[in-house]
């Protein structure tokens, strides 16, 4: 079931505690009756577990506060047995004392208690080490004996929490929808009334219910058996799929950076070996534009990423010196020391949070320090903006071209405590183009050879050139040789790679070389129905169902493509004239061809115009993305040959009988007139 409940606060190492204890609930908090299922809606339980009750609670404490959270649910099948017989409690033990306070079966009306019979298996799983990420968070497994179809289990525990980092802030978020029935979605919280909470919902009007009780005010929202949410793919960041209540102590965003600024501020000194690339920096470029890309790269390169973001290094850089003596760091030890360089070189620079994932839907978020999972740097020269990550690995381009980051907003630490929104980027030419050459054999034994130059721009540089370093390059070119050998069986490489880096121009050239023999081209009748194809045009456009559609379609990132196709050595004029062009308002493909008695070109020219199609044009969308597809995969009989002109025909050969006649013609025409002007001197 999707609860996007929220457990945990912002909060900093305090007394490690690696254990789950177990203990009766506090008396702050209230039993709630258990609702019956809704038979109702029985068809749309999943994984064999009907949930009855979610019920959160959390309560002010000096230093923190409490966070106590119980499930029920019912068994209805042999699958609800693997999902439901077991319980899983995560925790980072730096920040959380967790309390099991009950665990009960009740079957066929008897309640059974389980919590004295509890172990705890503790494992730690570090999900993301492949990404170089340890968060050191831990968790208590608990397998539940005897359990069986029919029976309903119902647990509860409390998590104390202790901030430290930002000790008077607090934030909680709860999702008012869920993916499957449930008879009961109940939040409460009970706060100082003298700390007034703001609350923030979205996508959902759900309003509290708000009572004092002595000196506090509780906040209560209650969700009975609230309709099943059919979650839709391919949503923007920005809209809002589901109901959420955010509650925080505070409407302003500067609390947030208020808490963070003492561990943000460039630092002035390095040690003597990085202190000397930077002064070599500076002596070597004049102007600050020219300094930027040098100092960002030196940290993209130099300091590797790996990020320990247990306890307060989830939040607290560690110190640069310590980064660059260690060789290592992770988006916020890497940012400060960028910032903090940046600054050596008199570029006006600082640390910003953003957040990969929600980032283009922070504005509509109450603050908290856990919307941000990444930090970037934020330059200003002159005018002008730059967001730079330091994350980012062999990054090409000047000042005048370099990739900026684009997460949607950004909170500058330094600014003005506002967020502040990047720029996405606007492609006005191909940031990726494809020139496929085939030239077809001159001889019965010759070969068909094939050549390919791919070229990347910009960002697609960047990507590639990441890639071309995370991969062998006969890797590579066994991937392609793959790709080409499911439309050309028997092709075969004619040469190695080739790789072309303008790093500073950030443009690198792949060149890939094939040849196929006329007998594999003769195969199958392949030269008969040869394919030609822009199959990266449009193929990883989304393609949702349209029915009920209600968000929109998320189209990512913007994407201008060119493919072009020329085949030559031909005995025939070809045409293109079936190839159509594609406009709407979400994407375009522009078809063009060209022919010559010897030389037959394609090119296609395919870009997206927005970032998100409404659900009304579902419709007309898909069909445009089938069109696309529709319209660059053809296949040609390059075997078919112009029909020949009839030669001239030759002069018959002149007879001697022909030759008399002629002459005797000839003697009469010319004999005649001659004889007569005689006689007529002679008179």
């Amino acid at each position: 079931m999707l609860f996007l409940i929220l457990l945990v606060g912002v909060v900093v190492p305090a007394a490690a505690d690696e254990v789950v204890h177990k203990g009766p609930a506090a008396d702050w908090i209230k039993p709630v009756d258990v609702p019956p299922a809704d038979a109702a809606r029985a068809d749309q339980i999943k994984n064999g577990l009907s949930w009855l009750l979610t019920d959160e609670q959390l309560i002010h404490r000096d230093y923190g506060y409490d966070d106590y959270s119980r499930s029920v649910y019912k068994i209805v099948d042999r699958p609800g047995l693997d999902q439901g017989a077991g319980i899983d409690l995560q925790f980072d033990p730096s920040r959380h004392r967790v309390t099991l306070n009950h665990l009960r079966i009740i079957r066929e009306g008897v309640t059974l208690d389980r919590l004295p019979d509890v172990k705890f298996d503790i494992f730690r799983q570090e999900k993301d080490a492949e990404k170089g990420i340890y968060d050191g968070w831990l968790t208590a497994h608990v397998n539940i004996d005897d359990v069986r179809v029919g029976d309903i289990v119902d647990y509860g525990e409390t998590y104390e929490i202790t901030p430290l980092i930002g000790k008077n802030l607090f934030f909680y978020s709860f999702s008012t929808d869920s993916t499957e029935p449930v008879g009961l979605i109940r939040s409460s919280i009970i706060w100082p009334a003298s700390q007034p909470l703001a609350i923030k919902p979205r996508g959902t009007g759900i309003k509290p219910t708000i009572s004092t009780s002595g000196t506090d005010t509780v906040y209560l929202w209650a969700i009975a058996n609230p309709k099943p949410l059919k979650l839709e793919d391919s949503i923007p960041t920005a809209f809002p799929a589901w109901g959420t209540v955010d509650v925080s102590s505070t409407a302003s965003w500067q609390g947030v950076i208020d808490a963070l600024q003492p561990y943000y501020k460039p630092v002035t000194t390095f040690p003597a070996a990085f202190a000397a690339k930077l002064d070599e920096i500076a002596a070597r470029q004049r102007l600050p534009e020219d300094r930027m890309i040098p100092a960002m790269r030196l940290v993209q390169d130099e300091i590797r990423y790996v990020s320990l973001s247990m306890g307060s290094g989830s939040y607290i850089p560690r110190d640069p010196a310590t980064v660059i003596q260690s060789g290592f760091g992770d988006c916020k030890d890497k940012a400060l020391l960028l910032a903090s360089a940046l600054a050596r070189l008199g570029i006006s620079a600082q640390v910003a949070l953003a957040d990969l994932d929600r980032g283009r839907a922070l504005d509509q978020h109450l603050p908290a320090l856990r919307h941000f999972n990444h930090a970037i740097v934020k330059a200003t020269i002159a005018q002008k903006t730059y967001w730079l990550d330091a994350t980012d690995y062999l990054q090409g381009g000047d000042a005048s071209n370099v990739p900026q980051a684009d997460y949607g907003f950004a909170l500058p630490i330094f600014g003005n405590g506002e967020l502040e929104k990047m720029p996405s980027p606007e492609l006005t030419s191909p940031t990726i183009k494809v020139a496929e050459d085939f030239s077809f054999p001159d001889k019965p034994d010759g070969y068909l050879t094939l050549s390919v130059l791919s070229t990347y721009e910009g960002g697609d540089a960047d990507r590639m050139r990441s890639r071309l370093a995370s991969r062998s390059m006969s890797d590579l070119s066994d991937a392609y040789l793959k790709y080409y050998s499911k439309r050309y069986p028997g092709i075969e490489s004619g040469a190695k790679l080739e790789v072309f880096d303008n790093r500073d121009g950030n443009i690198v050239n792949v060149r890939e070389n094939y040849r196929l023999s006329s007998q594999a081209l003769a195969a199958n009748d392949l030269a008969k129905n040869f394919p030609i194809s822009a199959a990266d045009l449009g193929n990883d456009l989304p393609t949702p169902s349209m029915l009920n559609r209600v968000a929109p379609i998320s189209l990512g990132s913007p994407v201008n493509r060119r493919h072009t196709i020329t085949v030559s050595n031909l005995k025939a004029r070809f045409s293109g004239e079936d190839m159509k062009s594609i406009a709407t308002p979400y994407l375009s493909l522009r078809s063009s061809y060209s022919s010559t008695p010897t030389t037959f070109t394609v090119e296609w020219n395919f870009r997206t115009l927005a970032t998100q199609v409404p659900a009304t044009a579902i419709s007309d969308y898909l069909k445009s993305v089938k069109d696309v597809a529709d319209n660059i995969d053809w296949s040609y009989n390059f075997t078919y040959e112009d029909a020949k002109e009839d030669p001239p025909q030759a002069a018959a050969p002149f007879t001697q009988q022909q030759f008399l006649r002629s002459v005797l013609l000839l003697s009469v025409f010319i004999g005649v007139p001659l004889f007569m002007a005689y006689r007529r001197s002679r008179q």
